[in-house]
């Protein structure tokens, strides 16, 4: 039987313009570049466009595209910035979505992105709505086609967020292993309880919508995923592959899924070197006669969900609090400042979430004229 093995990555970086100058600034903290972006740029999103495998002896054998092996998304803000600053880095990124296609059944590597990176359960339904839809119509203006799947900021989720991409025709999403709350056949019958990252990450899961639409979920190897964000697995190609490879189980009856998801920066800056780890897992492995390399979309066409999810709302894959990090003082610490806390979180996002509420209802009755007037239809 073949398994499937499929490493996702996160890539995003938000907008670092100084609104006055429409231009980033020289920030000190990124020396010797001009800027952060122009740093990971070069450590990590140029070296993944063309990484390189070694022999033996240190020479070049491969020059590989690493976006073209793996799934990936980036955020529309740094897609923007690419497209100015490193632009053929960004061909390349364009260009890897294009070969994934033909290696995958016409089931690309790119997966959409919300268009800014909001915590989608703390937001108004207007402003859910219109992140998957900015995001939605950016990735068919730089991609050329729709996208099938699309990221979750911090992987934090609801089930009217959930509604929302499904009913703009987003087929999945990736969340992390914690995530779940109970699973069962679609057939019907008890609920298994999957909490504390008990579900299997090795198939797709169908999530019922309140609408009656339904939306597949992929949920990630947590200790895979979390070996190479933190735990050293990309000092060696070999051993990425190896961990990857021993995933798999005698024991399940169906084609499995090996799947990873992490920061895509984890490759290269994080990790110095960390593509090149990447670049040789992905040419071990695609050698290996009962291993496919895919993407997300190509798994869900040939193995649809045969298993019904329920997942905890309010939830995200950085904070054990749920969502609590983004608005309240949820305990979550570094270590490093032991007399530092969050408690100035809680009023500021209630002062913005009141300013949104105030500004929006006259937002709308003033700028209507405005938009009608500049699409030439009456108001």
């Amino acid at each position: 039987m073949v398994n499937y093995i499929c490493i996702h990555g996160h890539f995003y970086q938000p907008p670092r313009e100084n609104p006055w100058l429409e231009a980033i600034e020289i920030q000190d903290s990124a020396y010797p570049y001009h800027d952060w972006n122009e740093r990971i740029t070069a450590e990590c999103y140029a070296p993944n466009s063309a990484s390189r495998i070694l022999d033996g002896y240190g020479n070049i054998i491969k020059i590989p595209n690493n976006y073209e092996e793996m799934s990936f998304n980036f955020g529309p803000t740094l897609l923007s910035w690419l497209k100015e600053k490193a632009p053929e880095v960004y061909r390349q990124i364009l260009w890897a979505d294009e070969r994934s296609r033909e290696r995958c059944g016409g089931h690309g590597s790119a997966l959409a992105q919300g268009y800014n990176h909001m915590i989608m359960p703390l937001a108004h339904n207007r402003d859910k709505y219109t992140q998957v839809f900015w995001g939605l119509r950016d990735f068919q203006h730089r991609f050329g086609r729709d996208p099938e799947g699309m990221w979750l900021p911090e992987t934090a989720v609801d089930l009217e967020t959930l509604d929302i991409m499904a009913e703009l025709g987003i087929k999945f999403t990736i969340l992390a292993p914690r995530q779940a709350k109970r699973i069962r056949p679609l057939t019907g019958g008890d609920w298994t309880e999957v909490s504390g990252e008990r579900i299997d990450p090795t198939r797709a899961y169908l999530q019922r919508l309140p609408s009656g639409r339904s939306i597949a979920l992929f949920f990630y190897d947590g200790p895979i995923a979390k070996a190479v964000a933190f735990e050293n697995l990309l000092n060696r190609g070999e051993h990425l592959a190896e961990r990857l490879l021993a995933a798999r189980s005698s024991y399940r009856s169906w084609p499995q899924l090996i799947h990873i998801a992490t920061d895509g920066e984890t490759f290269g800056h994080h990790h110095r070197h960390g593509d090149m780890a990447l670049a040789y897992a992905l040419d071990y492995l695609k050698t290996l006669p009962d291993i496919k390399l895919t993407t997300y979309g190509e798994y869900l066409e040939r193995h649809p969900p045969q298993m019904e999810v329920e997942i905890y709302e309010h939830s995200s894959w950085s904070c054990i609090h749920g969502v609590e990090r983004w608005r309240a003082d949820c305990g979550c610490r570094t270590g490093l400042h032991p007399g530092w806390h969050q408690g100035w979180r809680q009023p500021l996002r209630q002062a913005l979430d009141w300013l949104r509420d105030a500004l929006a209802p006259p937002l709308r009755s003033e700028s209507r004229p405005l938009v009608c007037q500049s699409l030439g239809s009456p108001e």
